[in-house]
C-alpha cells in the first residue's frame, strides 16, 4: 500500500435480487409489447383482425402498445440495467431495499393499470401520455421513491468519481421528472377522466416537447448509459474515448431538448419555433454520432468475438441502429423532406429502427451479459442466441423496408398534381391505403419474426435461469476504502465527476435552458394567436362527441391538422389556423394519417353517411381499413356528466356562461333529437337520440364549421 493513503478494508452485499426482479419484469412485458405490436400489424394489413369488439380495436390497442413498448419492456429492462451497474459503478449496495421494492411494485402496478385502462378506452388522448390522472400521479411518486434510492446510493458510494454511465442515468432521472410532471398537469372531470390545461398551439408544443424527449430522455439517454458500462464489461476494456464521452454527454443532453417542434413542421405552430426545432434537430447528428462512434470504436479488433458471441453481436448492432436512427431522424427533420415523410409510415418505420434495432437488441446484450452472472451459471445455448439474433435482425429489415416503401408510396401520391388540369392524381384518400396494404403484410410478417425471436430469448433465459439450482443470495462483495493524507488536485470535469449533486444541478440547468426558452412562449401564446370571433366552443353534444373520439383512438390515425400545401388545399381545404384550436383540451392535431385529415370535414358527408361509416366502414368506403364500431349504437351518451365537463372547461378559460353549463345536458338531448330527426328521413329509428353515435356525429360535423 502506498504511504501516502490508509486503507480500511470493508465487506458488503449487492442488492442482486432487485435486479434479477427486473429481469423478470422485461421478460415478461417485452413479449406482451411485442404480441401487441404484432396484433396491431395484422390489423392495418386486416380490418377482421380488430374483432368487432370495443377494447380490442386498433385505435385502444396502439395507444396500449407504445406504452407497453416505451414503459413497461424498456422501462422495467433500464432499471434492471440501472440497478446492476450503478452497485458496482459505486461499490455500494441500493441506498434502501425498501425503496427498491416499492419501485419495482409500484412500477408494475402503473403497467397493469395502464393495461386495463386503455383498452377500456380511459385516456387522456395525448401520444406516449395517454394516461390518466391518477395514474400520472402514481408515477409521479414511484418515479420520486426511484430518485431517492438513485440519488441516496450515490451520497453512499466508495468511488469518488461517477463514471460515464452514470451521468446518462442523472440526466434521465431529472429530465424524465420535469417532462412528465409539466405535460401531465390537468383538471380532472372524475375518477378517470380530465382535461388538459394546455389547449390548442399550447398543447401542441408542449406535448411535443414532451413526447419528443420522452424518446430523448427515456429511450435514449439512460439506453447509452448501459451501452458505456456493459459494453466495456463484455469485451473487458475501458470506453475508447474519455473525452468524447464528455462532448457526447453535455452536446446531447443540451441539444435535444430542443428538437421537438420538428414534429409540428408546417403546422399552425409559430414559424420561429419550427425552425429552432430543425435546427436543433440537424446539429443533434453530431453529438448523436459521437457516442455511435465512441461504442463501435470501443469494439475494435474483436470483430472476430462480435461474429462469435451474442452479447456482442447484439451490442454491436445496436450500436449500429442507434447510428441509423440518429442520422434519420435529423433527415426527417428537415422540411423539405418533413414535406414529404410527415403523416406517412416512414416516421413509423424510423421509430421502430429505434425502439427495436437499438432498444430491444441493446436490452437483449445486456440480458445475455447479466443473466448468467446473476443466477451464477453460463448461457443455456449460444446457438439459440444467434439464431434470436438472426431471427430478429431480418425481421427488423422486413419491418423497415416496408414502411419506407409504404411511407415514400403514400407521400408521392398524396402530393401528386396533373401539370395540365392542376387537380389530385388521386383525390381520393382511400386510394393510397389500398396501395400500401401488401406493405402491411410484409411489415406484420416482419413483426412476427421479431415477436419470435423475443420469444427465443425469453426461453434461452429461462432454461439459463434454470441450470443454477442452489439458492440465489445477493453477491458479496469486499472493497478497501482508501483516505488520501494529501489529496491530487483535480480540475475541469473530473473536479466535477467527483460532485455528483452539482454535477445533477448542471445537467437540470442544461435541459432548462432549451425548455423554458421552448415551452414560455406557448404559455404566453395569446400574443401570436390570434382569436377569431367565428370560433365558438363546442356545444355540450359536441363535446361529449369528442371525448368518444378521443376515447376510441381516432386521433391516432385521423390528423386535424390541413397543412399549407398545394395538395392538401385541393384535398381538404384551406390550412388551419392557430385560432381554430384554442378551445381543444387536448389538441388533436395527430401525427399520422391512415385515414384522411378530419380539420374540415364538417358538411363534407351528410349525417346518414356517417352513420353508416360507423356502422360498416366498407359500406361508404369500399377498400377501407378502419374498424366498425357497432358497440357506439348500443351504448348511451351520459348526458348527466356534461354539466361537469364545460364547469371544467370554464375552468380552464373556455367562455361558457352559467346558463350554458346549467343547462347542458338539455341542450345536448335537444341537438341530438335534431340530428336523429334528419337520420329518420334515411330509416334510422328515433331511438338513437341518446346513443353514442349521434353525439359522435356531433362532433364530426362540427369540425371546421365555424
Amino acid at each position: 500500500m502506498n504511504k501516502s493513503t490508509i486503507g480500511e478494508m470493508e465487506s458488503f452485499a449487492y442488492d442482486d435480487g432487485i435486479t434479477r426482479k427486473f429481469v423478470w419484469a422485461t421478460l415478461v412485458w417485452g413479449v406482451v409489447a411485442m404480441l401487441l405490436g404484432v396484433i396491431i400489424a395484422f390489423q392495418l394489413a386486416s380490418w377482421k383482425v380488430n374483432l368487432g369488439l370495443p377494447w380490442t380495436t386498433f385505435g385502444r390497442l396502439r395507444p396500449l402498445h407504445t406504452n407497453a413498448a416505451i414503459f413497461a419492456f424498456v422501462g422495467n429492462g433500464m432499471f434492471a440495467g440501472i440497478y446492476y451497474s450503478l452497485q458496482r459503478l459505486t461499490k455500494a449496495r441500493m441506498f434502501n431495499d425498501t425503496l427498491s421494492k416499492i419501485h419495482f411494485w409500484g412500477w408494475q402496478l402503473i403497467i397493469v393499470a395502464a393495461a386495463i385502462t386503455l383498452p377500456l378506452g380511459m385516456t387522456a388522448g395525448k401520444e406516449y401520455a395517454e394516461l390518466e390522472w391518477p395514474i400520472d400521479i402514481a408515477i409521479a411518486v414511484v418515479w420520486v421513491v426511484f430518485a431517492v434510492n438513485f440519488f441516496g446510493t450515490l451520497v453512499r458510494r466508495r468511488e469518488k468519481h461517477i463514471y460515464v454511465a452514470i451521468w446518462f442515468y442523472i440526466s434521465t432521472l431529472i429530465t424524465v421528472a420535469v417532462l412528465h410532471i409539466v405535460n401531465s398537469i390537468s383538471i380532472p372531470v372524475s375518477l378517470m377522466k380530465s382535461y388538459s390545461v394546455y389547449a390548442g398551439v399550447q398543447d401542441a408544443l408542449v406535448q411535443w416537447w414532451y413526447g419528443h424527449n420522452a424518446v430523448a430522455f427515456f429511450l435514449t439517454t439512460p439506453i447509452l448509459g448501459l451501452m458505456y458500462y456493459f459494453v466495456p464489461k463484455a469485451i473487458n476494456r475501458p470506453v475508447y474515448s474519455y473525452r468524447l464521452s464528455i462532448i457526447h454527454f453535455w452536446s446531447l443532453v443540451f441539444i435535444y431538448i430542443w428538437a421537438g417542434p420538428h414534429h409540428l413542421l408546417y403546422t399552425a405552430l409559430p414559424e420561429w419555433a419550427q425552425t429552432v426545432g430543425m435546427v436543433f434537430s440537424v446539429s443533434l447528428w453530431a453529438p448523436s454520432w459521437g457516442g455511435m462512434i465512441n461504442g463501435l470504436l470501443t469494439l475494435r479488433g474483436a470483430w472476430d468475438r462480435v461474429r462469435r458471441e451474442p452479447v456482442l453481436k447484439f451490442l454491436a448492432t445496436a450500436i449500429t441502429f442507434y447510428g441509423m436512427s440518429t442520422f434519420e431522424g435529423p433527415l426527417l427533420s428537415i422540411k423539405s423532406v418533413n414535406a414529404m415523410a410527415h403523416y406517412t409510415d416512414w416516421i413509423v418505420g424510423h421509430v421502430h429502427s429505434g425502439t427495436i434495432g437499438w432498444n430491444y437488441m441493446l436490452s437483449a446484450g445486456m440480458l445475455y451479459y447479466m443473466v448468467p452472472k446473476l443466477w451464477k451459471t453460463d448461457i443455456y445455448s449460444v446457438k439459440l442466441g444467434n439464431l434470436q439474433y438472426w431471427t430478429a435482425t431480418i425481421g427488423l429489415i422486413l419491418y423497415i423496408i416496408s414502411m419506407w416503401v409504404a411511407g415514400i408510396t403514400q407521400g408521392s401520391m398524396w402530393r401528386a398534381i396533373d401539370q395540365e388540369t392542376g387537380m389530385l392524381v388521386y383525390p381520393n384518400f382511400i386510394e393510397t391505403v389500398v396501395r400500401i396494404v401488401p406493405m402491411y403484410w410484409v411489415r406484420a410478417i416482419g413483426g412476427t419474426l421479431v415477436l419470435l425471436s423475443f420469444i427465443i430469448m425469453f426461453y434461452n433465459m429461462v432454461k439459463t435461469m434454470q441450470k443454477n439450482t442452489s439458492p440465489l443470495v445477493d453477491e458479496a462483495h469486499k472493497a478497501v476504502s482508501f483516505r488520501a493524507k494529501k489529496p491530487e488536485k483535480e480540475k475541469g470535469h473530473r473536479l466535477l465527476e467527483g460532485m455528483p449533486m452539482v454535477f445533477s444541478v448542471l445537467a437540470l440547468l442544461a435541459i432548462l435552458v432549451g425548455s423554458i426558452i421552448e415551452i414560455l412562449p406557448a404559455l404566453m401564446s395569446s400574443s401570436y394567436v390570434k382569436k377569431d370571433e367565428n370560433i365558438k366552443p363546442y356545444s355540450a353534444l359536441e363535446l361529449a362527441g369528442r371525448d368518444i373520439y378521443i376515447r376510441e383512438g381516432c386521433y391516432v390515425c385521423h390528423s386535424q391538422m390541413i397543412r399549407p400545401m398545394a395538395d392538401e388545399a385541393l384535398r381538404y381545404g384551406k390550412p388551419s389556423e392557430a385560432a381554430e384550436s384554442i378551445y381543444d383540451h387536448p389538441f388533436q392535431w395527430g401525427s399520422r394519417r391512415i385515414g384522411p385529415d378530419l380539420a374540415r370535414v364538417a358538411g363534407k358527408y351528410r349525417d346518414i353517411w356517417h352513420f353508416r361509416h360507423m356502422m360498416d366502414p366498407r359500406s361508404t368506403s369500399p377498400g377501407s381499413i378502419m374498424p366498425a364500431y357497432p358497440w357506439l349504437f348500443k351504448e348511451k351518451t351520459d348526458f348527466g356528466v356534461l354539466k361537469k365537463k364545460l364547469s371544467v372547461m370554464n375552468a380552464l378559460g373556455v367562455p361558457y356562461t352559467d346558463e350554458e353549463i346549467e343547462n347542458a345536458p338539455n341542450a345536448a338531448i335537444e341537438q341530438a333529437k335534431a340530428i336523429t330527426q334528419v337520420l329518420q328521413e334515411s330509416g334510422v329509428s328515433e331511438s338513437v337520440h341518446n346513443k353514442q353515435i349521434v353525439a359522435l356525429i356531433a362532433y364530426l360535423q362540427r369540425l371546421g364549421n365555424y
